[in-house]
């Protein structure tokens, strides 16, 4: 068995640094085999400096996805070139976009994809207007309709990632964890103790993601899925599946948390 310490929306820009250094270095202490962190880490500018300082800090295995705040004041492109190359010379940092399964014990594989809002659950009508089209490159100078298609994009690619990765775990591995960023299903798209509305919805499930998974482990009854998310800020617990569980994590900007430590067989 493995313990795994699992954080999501650190926010680390949001941090002063002298508190951010701090709060990596107690990662380190945790009585943990590995750290799950499920995006929205920090943003462009500061993003390869704060990885880089994790690194350094936390002496053992640190399997992670972005979120949108990552690519804030930069672009999509471009941060994934340079978190790519970080990752090659920083053998205890792997984003789990560049990775397919990663055997954590004989018994439990973790899977994983930053994931997006694709505007395929709630209303694109009623959609929220976020940062994300004022601060990434590729998402700005669109109207609605562009900007849907978009994000339905980046939706997909997520989904393929994962169709590839998930059906090759389950085929070896009783146990799965997912890691993302984005919720993949209306029923963890928590907020403010509730499921969100359908406005937030649109912007906040990566339903492309969802459908994969569940058609994925319909198919594996026998095997058991655990999804660890974020990007709402609001935490909660989802079983969509008999063999699918959702954990959505909490957050508030400028205090980074754990959400929990737990054991994988």
């Amino acid at each position: 068995m493995r313990r795994i310490a699992w954080l999501t929306d650190p926010h680390l820009s949001y941090v002063p640094p002298q508190a951010s250094s701090e709060f990596l270095e107690s990662l380190n202490g945790l009585p943990v085999d590995a750290i799950f962190l499920g995006g929205d880490i920090s943003e462009a500018s500061r993003l390869l400096l704060d990885l880089s300082e994790l690194s350094a800090r936390v002496h053992k295995p640190v399997y992670f996805v972005l979120g949108s705040h990552d690519y804030y004041r930069s672009s999509i492109a471009s941060v994934r070139f340079q978190t790519a190359q970080l990752c090659a010379r920083m053998p205890n940092l792997t984003w789990l976009n560049q990775a397919g399964v990663v055997e954590l014990t004989t018994q439990t594989a973790l899977v994983g994809h930053d994931g997006w809002g694709d505007g395929l659950q709630g209303s694109v009508e009623e959609a929220v207007p976020m940062n994300d089209e004022l601060q990434i490159e590729e998402l700005t100078s669109f109207d609605r309709h562009t900007l849907f298609a978009k994000l339905n994009e980046l939706g997909r690619e997520a989904a393929n990632h994962l169709h590839r990765s998930l059906s090759a775990a389950v085929e070896n591995y009783p146990n799965i964890c997912l890691l993302t960023h984005v919720p993949p299903f209306r029923e963890a798209c928590w907020f403010e103790g509730a499921i969100a509305s359908d406005g937030i919805l649109a912007r906040a499930v990566c339903a492309a993601a969802g459908a994969v998974i569940e058609q994925v482990m319909k198919g594996h009854p026998e095997r058991q899925l655990t999804v660890l998310c974020g990007h709402t800020h609001s935490p909660g617990f989802a079983q969509v599946l008999p063999n699918v569980q959702v954990w959505t994590g909490a957050a508030q900007y400028g205090q980074p948390r754990v959400q929990r430590l737990f054991w994988v067989p």
